[in-house]
């Protein structure tokens, strides 16, 4: 049994392989740990799975696991936990733009109780403007599941044992890694981190992907939409019950167009009764969106063995 299990996902990166495992190996050699990789193959179409096994079959510390075809960074962030089996498990790309320097430093924090070690973006990056106003919008819509805010956050996270275990516990299909993270709790340690540049190949992450990611981010995790609309009908209420106070009063002052008062009241009253129904059902909607999803009621959190 590992130490530490170190999960990679991949796709298309046949050129990044043997960068990616020689620059991990080398901090984690340094720490004295034992240590696996666990490089999860997202159905790529190049050479990546056919190296990974070659890469396996001369380290036995490698062990691929080969998707029939892509399914995602969320299946594979997920297959990665699922096969882990370290005490703790460590999650970075594998283009190197989560830097493998910050592994020490992370592995610190860990020895000294925390059983979620966040690396969190000082800066993000070379990202355009539209890029950094839709991540802010993400992350608003998104909220601060278990009181944690996600904004900045990434998937450069070492995982204590127990934490992966409670995250695996969670039942639901459509997964939201940081936001479930966050959930459960534990003790986090933030650790700063400059996004490095890609150190070969191309993204494969375009506006259209990243988009699609989001929203089903959102949906997947967050019933704040289904709320939304009902506060919408709430107010859409309020200020109809305005109106109909403005209506009375220039029909009291004798100011009113003849039959333009019975408009108003009716058209108002009608609007106001269907969003309000709205409102009530969006409500009872997004309590059953969160019942379905038959997360724990609790979590217990234990002493650490490796605290000192």
């Amino acid at each position: 049994m590992p130490d530490l299990s170190v999960v990679l996902p991949m796709y298309n990166e046949e050129g990044m392989i043997d960068r990616v495992l020689s620059a991990v190996s080398e901090q984690l050699e340094a720490s004295g740990l034992g240590f696996e990789f666990v490089c999860v193959d997202d159905g790529s179409t190049d050479r990546t799975g056919t190296l990974l096994d070659e890469v396996a079959a001369r380290d036995p510390r490698v062990v691929p696991v080969h998707f029939s075809r892509n399914f995602g960074k969320e299946a594979a962030l997920y297959a990665g936990l699922a096969t882990a089996s370290g005490d703790a498990v460590l999650f970075m790309d594998a283009d190197l733009q989560h830097p493998p320097q910050l592994i020490p430093k992370m592995l610190d924090k860990w020895r000294e109780g925390f059983e979620v070690v966040d690396a969190v973006k000082a800066n993000r990056g070379r990202e355009g403007l539209w890029y950094k106003l839709a991540a802010r919008v993400f992350y608003a819509i998104v909220g601060t599941p278990g009181g944690r805010k996600l904004r900045d956050s990434s998937d450069f996270k070492l995982l204590d044992r127990q934490v992966v275990d409670a995250v695996l516990a969670c039942p639901e299909r459509h997964r939201f890694f940081r936001g479930l993270v966050a959930w459960v709790g534990f003790r986090v340690a933030r650790v700063p981190f400059e996004v490095q540049s890609r150190a070969a190949g191309e993204t494969s992450w375009g506006l259209r992907g990243l988009v699609a990611y989001s929203l089903r981010n959102i949906v997947a995790f967050s019933s704040a939409p289904l709320r939304l609309v009902a506060w919408l009908g709430f107010i859409t209420v309020a200020l109809d019950a305005l109106l109909a106070v403005q209506t009375f009063w220039n029909w009291w002052r004798g100011v009113a167009v003849d039959g333009f008062t019975t408009v108003i009241l009716t058209v108002g009253l009608l609007c106001g009764l269907i969003l309000l129904s709205l409102g009530v059902v969006a409500i009872y909607v997004a309590q059953l969106y969160d019942e379905q999803k038959g997360r724990p009621l609790y979590i217990v959190r234990k002493s650490s063995p490796h605290t000192p």
